[in-house]
């Protein structure tokens, strides 16, 4: 069938759109005074939920990752400290008072992203991809550097830590199916330290190359969560996906707050972050001779 059907790079191939990022809720406040408008108010709100959104990340990852190097993990958490904001999702905004206006509050679900090349730079030196105690990588790869009509082909996965995958495949005409999960493998969570083959040996399904042919993309999206729903259709053995904004859906992880540690006394409750991964690899199909 078509839509199981593709070609991929070698093992060897490098990565073409690896990123790494942290994902969490982060609440902001600003009021008016006498100084701010309405919409300067409500920017400035927003500014402080990203700030909290970095702070949460950077605290996270200070505290959840162990390296022997401190200078590689200064570095690391100043990569996080200097990070871009995305936001994914307004969760609530509101004036707190109908009658005066005065004071704003937005709460956020954001994307804190790091450099790509700074991160790069210490995940090499560190050895990110055989650290579980590391922020989150994934990586993809196929078996081989260019298939033809017909052939079979299989696609690999590693993470340095468990996680939740979906692979998404665009053909040459660019249409999305995914290949991960699907109707005949809906288990998407992944060891870490460990080489996945899909499909692997007790897969019911295979993937062979048909038509369109040309250049294609194999993508893998991760996360230590739960990966958001995105909008898909059934067409038997894989599923089609429509017309949406998959990056971000897929971003949308569902999170939850930490419990106050009893140990600590009465310490705010904030919100967990979750570690987010993705990685591509590009691809050629060609019709048989």
């Amino acid at each position: 069938m078509k839509y199981f059907l593709l070609a991929v790079l070698a093992v060897c191939a490098l990565s073409v759109n690896a990123q790494q990022s942290s994902i969490t809720e982060a609440e902001g406040y600003s009021c008016m005074g006498v100084d701010y408008s309405k919409k300067q108010t409500e920017q400035l709100a927003l500014q402080d939920a990203k700030r909290q959104a970095v702070e949460f990340s950077k605290s996270y990852i200070e505290s959840s990752t162990e390296m022997e190097n401190f200078n590689l993990k200064r570095d690391l958490v100043k990569a996080f400290a200097q990070a871009e904001v995305q936001v994914l999702t307004i969760i609530e905004q509101q004036w707190d008072d109908p009658t005066s206006s005065d004071c704003y509050t937005i709460r956020i679900q954001a994307e804190v992203i790091p450099v790509a090349q700074d991160l790069k730079k210490i995940a090499e030196a560190g050895g990110f991809q055989n650290d579980p105690s590391a922020p989150l990588t994934v990586r993809i790869w196929t078996n081989k550097a260019e298939l033809v009509e017909n052939e079979a082909f299989k696609v690999y996965l590693r993470g340095n830590k468990p996680f939740f995958g979906r692979i998404i495949y665009q053909d040459a005409s660019g249409e999305k199916l995914q290949l991960l999960p699907n109707p005949y493998r809906q288990d998407a969570y992944f060891q870490g330290g460990v080489n996945y083959e899909v499909p692997g040996g007790l897969d019911r399904f295979d993937m062979v190359v048909q038509a369109p042919f040309g250049q294609e993309t194999v993508s893998v999206y991760a996360s230590t969560a739960p990966l958001g729903e995105i909008d898909t259709k059934s067409l038997g053995p894989v599923l089609q996906v429509q017309a949406q904004d998959i990056a971000k859906k897929t971003r949308g992880i569902k999170v939850i707050a930490r419990p106050v540690d009893s140990a600590q006394g009465a310490s705010p409750v904030i919100s967990r972050v979750n570690e987010f991964a993705e990685d591509q690899v590009m691809l050629t199909t060609r019709s048989a001779p």
